[in-house]
């Protein structure tokens, strides 16, 4: 047990300062680096914003996040070996095997109901971008810029 919290120690360190840990499983993650499948063991941890896979290497650290809002689905199934996980998220199957610690059915309950939704960030991002469009259209109607200069701050302003 003192691994899982190990890592989730590491894995704070990484998250955003308004993130909290809800739920965390620890396995072996399948990916795949320099075109190769490969197994990474890390954990996954349900934050009340994403998913993030944390995982130690050698020298250094693995680190993928994965937004509610593009995790499409997720299912969980047990093997001789111990739990799995899998989920697709932006048209990507990610999966972990072997689990032996962390709550699955907590973790996968706590996931599957936040499927598909923006967290607060997200939205806040969002809203904030809105609300400077909006600002910027009433300089442009005022005559205070123009059309050019509108433009240019839209697409600075969505990127």
């Amino acid at each position: 047990m003192a691994k899982i919290d190990k890592l989730l120690k590491k894995a704070r360190e990484h998250l955003e300062p308004s993130e909290e840990m809800l739920s965390s499983v620890m396995g072996a993650y399948e990916t795949k680096s320099l075109g190769q499948k490969t197994v990474r063991n890390g954990v996954f941890i349900a934050t009340n914003h994403r998913v993030v896979f944390y995982g130690k290497r050698l020298s250094g650290y693995d680190l993928e996040v994965f937004p509610y809002s593009n995790i499409s689905s997720i299912e969980m199934g047990k093997s001789m070996m111990g739990h799995y996980i899998s989920f697709f998220a932006s048209g990507n199957k990610v999966k972990m095997k072997w689990i032996n610690h962390g709550d699955v059915e907590g973790f996968i309950s706590l996931v599957r109901n936040r499927i598909g939704k923006k967290s607060e960030s997200e939205k806040n991002v969002l809203t904030s971008e809105a609300d400077e469009l909006k600002k910027y259209a009433e300089l442009r109607d005022q005559g205070i810029i123009t059309e050019e200069e509108f433009a240019k701050k839209k697409k600075q302003i969505l990127g």
